[in-house]
């Protein structure tokens, strides 16, 4: 799977993506306020990293954070551009950022990592920590699992992550965890959980 895949896969569902998961509302308030938490002091710019149709990148703007969204699929950037209009957003890919080193004081990466094959994941995250000034700090979300594996994602195949190693590969790439935060099955929604860190060193 090639993240050319998933791009047509999220371009082919757009419009249903966006009327289920597409306003600030239909975010667990647990997870606003862990990700509020953590980017809200951030005194920077803010990259929200597959922002999807620009909620949650509009949501940070809301408590005053210089935040830009960033995602792949060109259906949710011009919806986001729509509907928040004094936002920011932007085709790009987080495999390979246009962003000089050490500039950007925040990442949000909600659950646009779960595509990533495991293989892959560290250089990614080794780009996301390039751009970070050396305070910054790394908000993911991710879906949770006794191991890591492949599964039928509703749009394209995912990746479930147990958090301990998760937080592992973060801490492979320099980043340091600093609270999780984990949400069990409630019957409609997979398990997942989300980590936040702050830039440390690489762990060899």
């Amino acid at each position: 799977m090639t993240m050319e895949q998933v791009r047509q896969a999220y371009g082919s569902v757009a419009q249903l993506y966006i009327e289920l998961f597409g306003t600030r509302q239909q975010v667990h308030a647990d997870d606003l306020a862990f990700i509020g938490r953590h980017l809200a002091s951030r005194a920077g710019a803010v990259l929200d990293l597959g922002c999807g149709p620009g909620h949650i990148t509009d949501y940070l703007r809301s408590l005053g954070v210089d935040a830009t969204g960033i995602d792949m699929v060109p259906e949710f950037i011009a919806h986001a551009k729509a509907a928040h209009p004094h936002g920011r957003y932007q085709l790009g890919s987080m495999n390979s950022l246009d962003i000089k080193n050490g500039s950007i004081a925040g990442i949000l990466a909600w659950f646009s990592l779960i595509h990533v094959p495991p293989q892959d994941l560290d250089g990614v995250l080794a780009e996301f920590r390039r751009v970070m000034t050396p305070v910054g700090t790394l908000v993911v979300g991710f879906f949770d699992g006794d191991e890591v594996a492949a599964f039928d994602h509703k749009v394209v195949k995912a990746y479930r992550w147990p958090v301990d190693e998760f937080s592992e590969r973060l801490a492979r790439a320099g980043f340091k965890e600093v609270e999780r935060q984990h949400r069990p099955s409630d019957g409609t929604h997979r398990p997942y959980a989300a980590i936040a860190a702050g830039r440390g060193r690489t762990v060899s």
